[in-house]
C-alpha cells in the first residue's frame, strides 16, 4: 500500500508538471533593429499575435543566455540596455525579468506579467549571442511571422487559369483573384501596373511577368516562365526540354547557385569568383538580397532569406559581406556589397528559400502504412486502361538516391532511409500492384518519373506487396567533407614487409598481387591521413546498427560501414591503375569546434557517428589508411578519395564527398598538389580558360 502511495503520488507531481508546461505562455524570440550580425539585435517577443520589446530593468546575463539558446545559440555573450539596437515600436511585453540560466524559454522566468510594465522603448534591452549555433538545433516557427520572411498570404489570392489552360501545369497566366469574406472577387484594373504583375508572378515562383491585360474587368497576366517553361515528364527515357534547359544553363556557368537544400529553390547561397565558389555573409542579408538570388536562378521571389547557415555551412573563401541590394538587380553579383569578409566564418553563411511554382508533383505520390508522415510504403499514381490507380514501386535496387527524389516530390526534405522491405507497414491493399520498376534516379530529379525507369514494361520479380519499395524522410541531413589540405600535407611512401601486412591483406586492403608474395617481400603503400568534417545540420550515423556490425577477429574490431571511403590513383585519362578502401572500424568525434560537445567514441562497443560541427580523422599510420602502389610505374596520376562512394548514409550535398589531388611519381618518391575538394572549383575553368568571374566593390 506504501507503493502505491508513492505510485500516486510521483504520478500527481509529474501531471502537475505537465500541466504547468502546458499553461505556460507560448512565445516567439527574435533578434531584430540596428544591427550587425545575425546574432546580436533588440530582443523582441511574439505574443499573443503580436510582436513588443523586453525592458531592461532587472534584466541579466542569465536571462540572455536563456534567451540566446531559445533562438538556436550556443549562449550569450553580453548583453546591452537603453536601446542600443534602436527602439522597437508597439507593446512592451516583458518587464523585470529574473532567469536563473536553466529555464528552457524566457517565458518560464518570472516577471511582471506579459504586458505589465512601466517602462518606454528606450529601455528596450539587447543581445549578442555566442555566433556557434546549438548542434541539430530545430526552430519551428510556430507564429507564423519571422523577420526573416515576408508575409505572404498566397491562400487569399490566386490565379485563375483561363478556360483553354484549365489543366495545365503550372498555372503561368489567368485572371488575379482575392479573397474577401470567404468569396473570390476580381480585381479592377485601374492603376494596374507590370510592378503589381511582378509581386504576384514572384509569389507563385516565377522569374518575371511578360505582360498584363486591361481588356477585361479582370487581370489576365502571362507569367515569365523562364527555367520552368518546360517542365513535363520524362516518360520511356526521352529527354524532355527541362534537361535541355538544364545543359544550357551549365554551358552559360552561372554565377550563383544553391547547395545543401532539401527542396527545389533552398539552400545556402554561393557565387562564383575567380572560378572558386564561395559563400555570402549574412550580415545584412535580408529579403531583397535573396529575391536577387532566386529570380537570378529562374524562380520567384524569395519567401525567407535565412542567416546563421540555417541550411549548412559552406567550404572555402566567404566571397561577399555586408550585401545591399535593390531587389531589382538581374544578379546578386550586380549589387552593392564589400569584399573584404574579415571577421565572417562559415557560421554566418547566408541562405535562401524561394517561392516555385505548383508543379503539382505531391498530388500524384504518397507514403503508406507508415507510422507518421515522414515514412511508409512509396506508393504513384499512374494511368492504367484509361483510368488513374495507385500502385507500388519494385524495390529492385532502391536505394538512396530513390528515396532522395521521394522526399523531395512531397515536400519532406531529405531521405533518411531506402527500404527494400516494407511488409511492417501495412498499405493499402488495393495498390499492392508493381506499377513502376527499374527505377534509376541521379538524386537530382523532382518528381520519380524524370528518373530512369521502365515504362510501361514492367518487371520485378519479387512483386509488390511487402516487397515494395518504402523511404523515410527528415528535414535535416548530415554532410561530410574531407579536409584537402591535410591530404596534400600529409602524404608519403612507405616500403613495408607483407610479414606485417597480413591483418590488411585479409580485409583486402591490398592489391591483388600481393596474395602471390611471401612474407619476405616488401609493398610500396602511399600513406596519408584523412580528416573527416561533418557540415551539415544532423548527426552522421551509420546505416546500421551495433546487431549488424561486422567483427574483424585479426585487427579485433568492428565494421559499422564495411565501406567508408574509396581511395584511388588514376591515370591522367581517369583509368584506375590502384586503389584501396577503408571500413569505418572507428566512426567518432575526434574533435569538434568551440563549444561543441563529442557524443560518439568507440571505446567500449559506443556509439558510432560525427555530430555536426566534430570531425573523424584517420591518422596516416593506421592500416589501411593508404593506397598500394607496389605494381605502379613511374608517371603523372591523380589521387582521388571518396566518402561515403555507396551512398549508404543520407547526405544534404554528395557533390562535396570527393577529392582530387595531382600526384607525380619518380618510381621512388611522390609529390602531391593541387588537392580540391569536389565542386569548389568551376567545372569549366579548363575549357574556357579566358573565362573571368572577378567580382567588384561597388
Amino acid at each position: 500500500m506504501v507503493f502505491s502511495s508513492a505510485l500516486c503520488i510521483f504520478s500527481l507531481l509529474a501531471l502537475v508538471q505537465a500541466q504547468s508546461e502546458s499553461q505556460q505562455p507560448k512565445i516567439q524570440l527574435r533578434l531584430a533593429g540596428d544591427k550587425v550580425k545575425h546574432y546580436e539585435g533588440r530582443l523582441e517577443v511574439f505574443y499573443n499575435n503580436e510582436w513588443g520589446t523586453i525592458c531592461d530593468d532587472d534584466f541579466s546575463i542569465e536571462a540572455a543566455h536563456v534567451a540566446c539558446r531559445e533562438l538556436g545559440f550556443l549562449g550569450a555573450v553580453a548583453w546591452s540596455p537603453s536601446a542600443k539596437f534602436g527602439q522597437g515600436e508597439g507593446r512592451i511585453w516583458l518587464d523585470n525579468v529574473h532567469c536563473t540560466g536553466g529555464e528552457k524559454s524566457l517565458a518560464e522566468c518570472p516577471s511582471n506579467g506579459f504586458g505589465v510594465s512601466d517602462c518606454r522603448h528606450s529601455e528596450d534591452v539587447g543581445v549578442v549571442c555566442n555566433q556557434k549555433r546549438i548542434p541539430g538545433h530545430r526552430f519551428t516557427n510556430t507564429m507564423n511571422n519571422n523577420v526573416e520572411t515576408i508575409e505572404e498570404r498566397v491562400e487569399e489570392i490566386r490565379i485563375r487559369p483561363i478556360s483553354s489552360h484549365l489543366k495545365r501545369l503550372p498555372i503561368s497566366e489567368g485572371f488575379v483573384e482575392i479573397k474577401e469574406r470567404g468569396k473570390w472577387r476580381q480585381i479592377c484594373d485601374e492603376h494596374w501596373t507590370p510592378l503589381n504583375s511582378r509581386v504576384v508572378c514572384g509569389m507563385y515562383g516565377f522569374p518575371g511577368e511578360k505582360k498584363y491585360s486591361n481588356k477585361s474587368t479582370m487581370n489576365l497576366i502571362p507569367l515569365k516562365k523562364d527555367t520552368f517553361s518546360a517542365l513535363v515528364s520524362k516518360r520511356n527515357g526521352v529527354w524532355n526540354d527541362h534537361h535541355a534547359n538544364f545543359f544550357r544553363l551549365i554551358l552559360q556557368q552561372p554565377l550563383v547557385r544553391l547547395r545543401g537544400g532539401a527542396n527545389i529553390g533552398e539552400g545556402r547561397v554561393e557565387v562564383l569568383k575567380n572560378g572558386v565558389w564561395g559563400t555570402v555573409c549574412d550580415d545584412n542579408w535580408n529579403l531583397r538580397a535573396a529575391t536577387v538570388v532566386c529570380r537570378e536562378l529562374g524562380f520567384g521571389s524569395a519567401k525567407e532569406a535565412l542567416t546563421g547557415a540555417k541550411l549548412g555551412q559552406g567550404m572555402g573563401p566567404v566571397h561577399m559581406n555586408e550585401v545591399d541590394c535593390s531587389g531589382f538587380e538581374k544578379s546578386l553579383t550586380d549589387c552593392y556589397f564589400n569584399n573584404d569578409a574579415l571577421g565572417c566564418s562559415h557560421e554566418e553563411d547566408a541562405a535562401v528559400r524561394c517561392n516555385i511554382p505548383a508543379m503539382g508533383f505531391q498530388k500524384r505520390i504518397r507514403l503508406s502504412g507508415g507510422r507518421n508522415p515522414y515514412e511508409g510504403r512509396v506508393e504513384v499514381l499512374t494511368e492504367k486502361n484509361g483510368s488513374l490507380v495507385w500502385g507500388t514501386v519494385c524495390s529492385e535496387n532502391w536505394g538512396m538516391m530513390e528515396a532522395m527524389v521521394v522526399c523531395r516530390q512531397l515536400g519532406l526534405g531529405f531521405a533518411s532511409n531506402a527500404f527494400q522491405e516494407t511488409w511492417y507497414w501495412a498499405g493499402d491493399a488495393s495498390a499492392d500492384n508493381v506499377v513502376m520498376s527499374g527505377v534509376r534516379c541521379s538524386g537530382t530529379e523532382m518528381s520519380l518519373p524524370h528518373c530512369l525507369h521502365h515504362g510501361k514494361h514492367i518487371s520485378c520479380p519479387r512483386g509488390g506487396g511487402r516487397f515494395a519499395a518504402g523511404v523515410s524522410c527528415s528535414d535535416m541531413a548530415p554532410d561530410l567533407v574531407l579536409n584537402a589540405q591535410l591530404v596534400e600535407q600529409t602524404t608519403y611512401l612507405e616500403d613495408r614487409p607483407m610479414y606485417a601486412l597480413q591483418c590488411a591483406l585479409e580485409e583486402n586492403c591490398l592489391s591483388s598481387t600481393a596474395k602471390k608474395n611471401d612474407h619476405s617481400t616488401y609493398r610500396r603503400l602511399l600513406r596519408f591521413s584523412s580528416q573527416i568534417h561533418n557540415v551539415g545540420q544532423s548527426d552522421f550515423r551509420p546505416k546500421l546498427g551495433h546487431h549488424a556490425w561486422t567483427w574483424h577477429e585479426c585487427h579485433r574490431h568492428y565494421h559499422s560501414i564495411e565501406v567508408f571511403t574509396h581511395y584511388d590513383l588514376l591515370s591522367l585519362n581517369g583509368t584506375k591503375v590502384a586503389e584501396g578502401h577503408k571500413a569505418s572500424f572507428c566512426l567518432e568525434d575526434t574533435q569538434c569546434d568551440e563549444g561543441i560537445q563529442k557524443r560518439y567514441v568507440c571505446a567500449n562497443f559506443g556509439e558510432q557517428g560525427i555530430t555536426v560541427g566534430c570531425w573523424d580523422t584517420y591518422r596516416h599510420d593506421i592500416d589501411c589508411q593508404w593506397i598500394d602502389i607496389t605494381d605502379v610505374k613511374p608517371g603523372d596520376y591523380i589521387l582521388q578519395v571518396v566518402i561515403n562512394p555507396n551512398y549508404d548514409v543520407a547526405e544534404s550535398d554528395y557533390t562535396n564527398n570527393f577529392m582530387k589531388c595531382k600526384c607525380r611519381y619518380d618510381g621512388y618518391r611522390i609529390w602531391t598538389y593541387q588537392c580540391l575538394t569536389g565542386g569548389s572549383r568551376s567545372s569549366d575553368m579548363d575549357e574556357y580558360p579566358g573565362m573571368s568571374n572577378q567580382l567588384h566593390f561597388r
